[in-house]
């Protein structure tokens, strides 16, 4: 017999959000279904029975699988069935993750696991946002501990309004996509994507977002009533508060000696390691306590350290005050050989981007649950060991590098030409060979400079900038351009990227259990002005793309034709478009909206593409005058064909300017003649004259003469 479904809506502004749960996955800790049009999500939590052994961290992981039966399509590939998670399925887990972890028990050492399917994709509403929903209310009617609700929304403007849940149609003509995530009181995540827009349009779609999630949590909190399991109970891991006194009263004094030296990250590293080793020698000698539980304590200390002065003085562990950017400079056209290069480097954290530009055949294949089928702009970021002074296995991207590579990419795409202005793909990689802190945004910088250095018309410059948080109580300090060990032990990682005009791109991740609007106003404020200095240095090495592409970059121009006319260039079965290219040496590659792209690395075979191109799609005007072939002889006149295919009479009254007894007397099958065309009737058939070229008539002579005879 079928369980009983409960079911729970909410509606945010205009939209119904359905949440459904009681009947699928009975066994998991908990399971519900969240619905948005015709797009279905399934949530899953499930947390182990026993704590995981040898961990010091909260062992959560968030899965996501975009099944492609969700939207009636099957797998491309060999094997047609889903493979590892694609970059999509990356960024979609990364999304639902980063709210949901803070409000977990810091002390939490079982395991947890959200899965997530797309059990229906309608194509129209995208599939991330409801994904958060479906977490946080799996998670609130589960045995796990948890201290949600959370609610999620992405928001859109067009003309000025702002929408929840835009379509993929309506995020087109939109200036900003955001989403964001927040509990009853305040915000936990940001993730933004827009077209140069001002600070004060972020904070009024947040207050937007906020505002409208609260009706998400409401029927979470309904749920909870209703169907809400007891929590779990299970083992802390809390350590005793005699050992934390002992470390700190051993730890503090040299730790804060330690940060007046303002060191530079491998010195600062070596000595406090050197610190740590002989506590944890001292106060494991007698086994009183575990060596990791010293190390733990010890870190609890050096947290506390940094934060103290930092509020307290306005000082940070490497000297500079709040606001200062660390000294940067910049390089371009580090590789002779690719088709751009920038290298930034901020203090101590270093990113090299080299440019690739390539044609429209070498764009991303795209085969997920979006609407979209290719990418021709694409980011890649990598993270190696060196760059941290570590050793470890390169084991392929990690969700980390996806995540990274994403940031940036959204921060360009809205100063990336159109396919029409600047018809190439592009892949810009970016080699992070040195970091400490905020390598995501220096990409961001890089990226800048290496596209300006290939050449690419950028319509601005774009700048980035991470922004961190110490908070304790009501006293707080937000900090310019955090450091790694910042990240670590500060309240929240803030990144901002844009140009002179807006913010292009913006993603905000918090350790706390929300964030008000009033520091979010301030950091976003502080960024501005760190993300304007930032800008001012890259603009000394370049400051406006290179008016030309290197020497040894291919050639590639783009022709608007009727789409009509796409069948004559490509001929019965491809014979024309594969004699263009044989006989011009140029690639050709035509999209659906009729734009032919014409990629060659002679300018001369370019050119011959072109003509061979522009020849077969022209279409006849009026007043014209074109060099044509005479095709047929009649009595009374010749067949010219002044185009591919398109031919149109010359009466022999216009053959010549004096009188014509015989149309053979003036030309012959073959001949080369030039006329105007002087009309076009409503059927297609053209009306040439030889006559009004040899007179030098305009068009209105031309006609009033042919009118006469």
């Amino acid at each position: 017999m079928k369980p009983e479904s409960k079911k729970y809506t909410a509606v945010v502004q205009d939209k119904e959000v359905i949440i459904e749960t009681g009947t699928l996955a009975e066994l998991a800790g908990g399971a519900v279904t969240v619905r948005l049009g015709d797009s279905i999500r399934l949530g899953t939590a499930t947390m182990s029975d026993d704590a995981r052994e040898g961990v010091d961290f909260f062992p959560l992981t968030v899965n996501y699988e975009a099944r492609m039966y969700a939207s009636g399509t099957i797998p491309g590939g060999f094997f047609r069935r889903e493979g590892r998670p694609g970059e999509d399925a990356t960024l979609t887990a990364r999304l639902i993750d980063r709210p949901l972890r803070p409000l977990f028990p810091k002390d939490l050492r079982n395991s947890v696991q959200l899965i997530l399917y797309a059990l229906s994709a309608d194509g129209k509403q995208p599939m991330d946002i409801i994904g958060v929903i479906a977490a946080s209310a799996s998670l609130v009617i589960s045995d796990i501990p948890w201290e949600g609700p959370i609610g999620a929304i992405r928001v859109g403007r067009i003309d000025g309004e702002f929408i929840a849940y835009p379509t993929y149609d309506e995020i087109e003509k939109s200036d900003l996509d955001l989403i964001m995530a927040g509990s009853r009181d305040a915000i936990l995540t940001v993730e933004s994507n827009s077209k140069e827009v001002s600070e004060e349009v972020i904070l009024a779609a947040l207050e937007f977002g906020q505002k409208a999630i609260q009706s998400l949590i409401d029927v979470q909190e309904k749920m909870i009533q209703d169907l809400g399991k007891a929590k779990k109970e299970y083992q802390s891991f809390v350590l005793s508060e005699d050992l934390k006194a002992e470390v700190h009263s051993k730890a503090f004094g040299p730790i804060n000696d330690i940060l007046t030296k303002n060191y530079e990250k491998v010195e600062f590293r070596q000595t406090l390691d050197a610190l740590r080793k002989s506590i944890v020698e001292e106060l494991t000698a007698d086994d009183a306590a575990l060596p990791g539980d010293v190390k733990e304590a010890f870190e609890d200390v050096l947290k506390q350290a940094i934060r103290t002065r930092i509020l307290d003085t306005g000082k940070r562990s490497d000297g500079r005050d709040l606001t200062k950017v660390r000294d940067i400079w910049c390089e371009i056209d580090t590789s002779p050989r690719a088709h751009g290069s920038g290298l930034f480097t901020r203090g101590q954290t270093q990113v090299m981007t080299l440019t690739t530009l390539g044609t429209p055949r070498d764009a991303q294949m795209i085969d997920n649950l979006s609407p979209q089928e290719t990418k021709r702009y694409m980011h890649h970021y990598n993270f190696p060991p060196f760059s941290v002074g570590e050793v470890r296995f390169l084991r392929g991207t990690s969700r980390r590098e996806v995540g990274h590579g994403a940031l940036a990419e959204r921060a360009l795409l809205p100063v990336i030409p159109s396919e029409e202005e600047f018809p190439y793909t592009l892949r810009l990689v970016s080699e992070v060979l040195s970091s400490n802190g905020s390598s995501s945004m220096a990409s961001v910088c890089g990226s800048t400079l290496s596209l300006m250095d290939t050449g690419v018309p950028i319509k601005a410059p774009v700048a980035g900038v991470a922004m961190g948080l110490v908070m304790e109580g009501d006293r707080y300090a937000i900090l310019t351009d955090i450091q790694g060990l910042e990240d670590h032990i500060g309240n929240m990682d803030f990144k901002v990227a844009g140009t002179e005009a807006g913010i292009t791109a913006l993603q905000m991740d918090i350790k706390l259990k929300g964030l008000s609007s009033q520091v979010m106003s301030e950091a976003l404020a502080q960024a501005k002005e760190a993300r304007s200095f930032i800008m001012g240095e890259m603009l000394k090495t370049i400051s406006d793309p290179r008016p030309d592409l290197k020497p040894h970059v291919p050639r590639i121009q783009a022709i608007r034709v009727p789409v009509d006319k796409i069948g004559a260039i490509i001929g019965p079965g491809g014979k024309t478009i594969r004699d263009i290219q044989e006989t011009t040496g140029a690639r050709i590659d035509i999209n659906d909206e009729g734009i032919v792209f014409i990629s060659s690395d002679d300018g001369e075979s370019a050119r011959m593409a072109k003509e061979r191109i522009e020849g077969l799609t022209a279409t006849p005007e009026i007043g014209r005058i074109y060099t044509g072939r005479v095709v047929g002889i009649k009595t009374f006149g010749a067949f010219v064909e002044i185009l591919p295919g398109i031919d149109g009479l010359v009466h022999i009254s216009q053959l010549e300017t004096s009188h014509v007894k015989s149309v053979e007397d003036v030309v012959g099958f073959g001949d080369e003649i030039t006329v105007m065309v002087t009309d076009i009737s409503k059927d297609g058939k053209i009306r040439l004259s030889r006559q009004a070229v040899l007179e030098g008539w305009s068009l209105e002579e031309a006609q009033q003469a042919d009118r006469k005879k």
